[in-house]
Parts: structure tokens; sequence; C-alpha cells
């Protein structure tokens, strides 16, 4: 009886070690899925890249170990954190803030770009140039204080939505990316955005979106002018005129001003952020330069050297001579945005 006991026992215990082996096999491997630090992106080379690099320079001891201050990433942000087509976003919270001010300026009927642009005229639109978009440009973004600016970028952002993918702009970001910035940031780097938008602008909405603050937003600039209301309260007035362009070679002019350290990391998607991928690789010791090409028709938008928005073209050709990693949208990401399934 004592040796049928033992056996049934064993049994039992046998049974239960399997039971349990059973339950902890799907529970372990959603645990691994869990500490993926970048689910949006497919296993391959490109995500092999950026993993191996983040593991040789934050590796304790290691030849390519970095110091965490000087783990510096800058990414430029219109088609590299969030779209930018069919056109840039600033420009269309622009074309829709004029319409809005339409009223307040009746001159404006009589009065180019203006008149072209409000009569929906677009071949006298286009016959005014890159001046006349500029013109449209300074009237949506000066005559008001930093707080009525930002104030009118909020408004916009609670209303205007995406032509194509109708959700607002600031939910138009780059799932793979936001993952990107936060596995950084999890690993002692400081996340810049360097980009040629205007940085208040940018600035408003960052943050959330990207868990980028204020004070790590490089952009172009226009003048404020410091004066008192007629209580007394300080104000800084935007006025019509360009302090800083933050793009091609204003880039890494912007972040030696700005942040003061040389990038490790850079992102961008066009000729616009050559010469800040080219800032960054040019320093000492390990380094990493990444290109999102985009090649997703479907999902989002296929375009690179013909594009009057976003060109990749002369980036695109280094990045290739010089093995710099080019992100293929299609093939290396899961997901583009977290709207989609």
């Amino acid at each position: 009886m004592k040796r049928i006991s033992r056996f049934a026992r064993a049994r039992r215990e046998v049974r239960v070690a399997v039971l349990t082996l059973l339950l902890w096999v799907p529970a372990a491997i959603a645990a691994f899925a869990q500490t993926d630090p970048l689910p949006s992106w497919n296993d391959g080379t490109v995500k092999k890249s950026i993993t191996d690099f983040v593991a040789k320079v934050t590796t304790q001891g290691g030849a390519d170990f970095v110091q965490p201050a000087e783990r510096i990433a800058v990414f430029d942000n219109d088609g590299t954190l969030w779209c930018e087509q069919p056109i840039y976003f600033q420009a269309a919270f622009a074309f829709d803030r004029v319409k809005a001010l339409a009223a307040q300026h009746p001159e404006w009927k009589q009065q180019q770009p203006f008149k072209a642009f409000l009569s929906g005229d677009k071949k006298a639109l286009a016959e005014q140039g890159k001046k006349g978009l500029l013109t449209l440009m300074a009237a949506a973004h000066s005559g008001m204080t930093t707080d009525e600016f930002a104030k009118s970028v909020a408004d916009w952002l609670a209303t205007a939505k995406h032509p194509r993918f109708n959700r607002p702009y600031n939910e138009v970001i780059y799932q793979p990316m936001v993952e990107l910035l936060a596995y950084l940031r999890a690993n002692g780097f400081k996340t810049f955005i360097v980009s040629g938008g205007g940085v208040e602008f940018m600035r408003m909405w960052a943050e959330k979106a990207y868990g980028i603050p204020p004070e790590q937003v490089v952009g172009s600039s226009g003048v404020t002018q410091y004066g008192l209301d007629a209580a007394g309260k300080p104000s800084l007035l935007k006025v019509a005129k360009v302090q800083f362009i933050d793009d091609g070679p204003g880039k890494p002019a912007g972040i030696n001003m700005v942040i003061g350290r040389r990038p490790i990391l850079a992102f961008g998607n066009s000729d616009g952020d050559h010469q800040m991928l080219q800032w960054t690789m040019a320093g000492n010791g390990v380094r990493f330069a990444g290109i999102v090409h985009h090649t997703d028709a479907a999902r989002e938008y296929a375009y690179d050297r013909p594009s009057k928005i976003g060109q990749l073209d002369k980036a695109w050709d280094e990045a290739k001579a010089k093995g710099w990693t080019v992100v293929n949208m299609k093939q290396d990401w899961k997901k583009i945005f977290a709207f989609q399934p």
C-alpha cells in the first residue's frame, strides 16, 4: 500500500508540475513581449542597429560607453516624428488663422497674397511664390502676444483635423518614434526636437505628444518685443520679423546655440536634416544617424527625391554611401500611428 501511495503521490506531483509549466509558458512569453522597448518596430537590421547602439553607449566599462550627460539625441519633427503631408501642419494652421482673421482686415480683400488666398485663386496665389507664402505665415504668427499665440495654437489643435486621417493633428504622430524616444530616455538620453518648424508652435503640444518639454525644443523663431500693457502687465509681442531659421545648415547652428553639446544620435527624414546628421556623425566615438524613409502609401504616404515637401535626395545618397540607418516605413514599422490596428 505504501508503494502505491508513493506512486500516486509522484503522479500527482508530475501532473502539478506539467500544469504549472503549461500555465507559466504563455505568461512568460507575454512578459517577454512586454519587455520589448520597441514593440511597433519589426525585428530586423534596422531595429537591431538601434538597440545595439544603445547597448554600446550605455554599457558601463565598455569601449564605447558614453556618460549620461553626453547622451544627446536630436530629432527633426515634420516627417520624422509626425506626418508632414499633404502640407506642413503649421502651414495649415497659418492658413486657417488667416481665414479667421480676415474679418478684422477688410483691406486684405484688395491686397495680395491675401486676395488670392481668400478668394481661392490658386493660380494667382502660386504667382506670389515663396514671398506670398511667407507673408501669409507672418500675418498668422505676429501682431499678438506670445500668450495669445499659444492660445490660438491650442484652440486650433482642439478642432482642426487631418484631411486624410480625420484625426487631430497632434494625434498623427508616429508610434514607433514615440517608443524610440521613451526607450532612449529610459537609457539615460536627453531627447530634443530640432526642427524647421516654429518653436512656439511646437512647444504648445510636444511634451504631451512626445514627452519632450518646451526647453528641449529647438526651432525657427520670430522676433518678440517686451512691453507693458495698459495695466502695467509685462508681455512679449510677436512681430513680423524672422529671428532664426532652424533648417538645413541652421540646424547645427541651432544645436550649438541652444543645446551646447554635439549629439551622439540624430534622426531626420529629408535634405533639410542633412547637415544635422553630418554634424552628429562628425564627432568622436560611436555615433548614430537615422533617416525615416516614407515608403508606405497605404498607411501614410510614399515620397522622396522629387517631393516638394520632405524631399529626400542628397541625405539619402550619403546615408547609403556611409551606412547610416534608413528606416523603411513599410518594412520596418508594424504600425505607423497609434490609432491604426
